[in-house]
């Protein structure tokens, strides 16, 4: 699939790091160093913007090795959609108790490309039966 992309960064576009890889990591566009608090948030540029074809989404989600340092995507995933045009931004939130350092240039995220279908609503006054039912969270017992 080709995407329409406009690369305002000093950046390469975001990337696979391995032929196996799902999601393409994604890079800060920072003037100066960042730095996010314990439980701050902040909005990181990365100078990207995109054409999505109509039927696919972006998804933006943590990189493994932030999250284990307690930096993660705020609204994971994060919905790009395919008629939004403006700048790729990333929130991230730092939930370890510690400062977290951001330099230009740095992977902050990974985007994911996904189809999607859209849904409609069709009211009824029944649902089928399932052998789950009604049962949420837990309702299994086993851990």
């Amino acid at each position: 699939m080709k995407i329409k992309v406009i690369n305002r960064s000093r950046h390469a576009l975001p990337n696979y790091a391995t032929a196996g890889s799902a999601g393409m990591d994604v890079r800060a566009l920072l003037d100066e160093e960042l730095s996010i608090g314990p439980l701050e948030r902040v909005l990181v540029p990365t100078g990207i913007y995109m054409q999505l074809p109509v039927g696919f989404e972006a998804q933006i989600r943590p990189r493994s090795g932030l999250s284990l340092k307690g930096i993660s995507v705020a609204n994971s995933p994060g919905t790009i959609d395919s008629d939004y045009r403006g700048e790729v931004k990333i929130i991230l939130i730092n939930l370890s108790g510690a400062a977290f350092k951001i330099n230009d240039g740095d992977r902050v995220a990974q985007m994911v490309i996904n189809r999607y279908e859209r849904a409609e609503w069709e009211s009824v006054e029944t649902l089928d039966e399932t052998s789950r039912g009604e049962g949420g969270f837990g309702h299994t017992g086993s851990n």
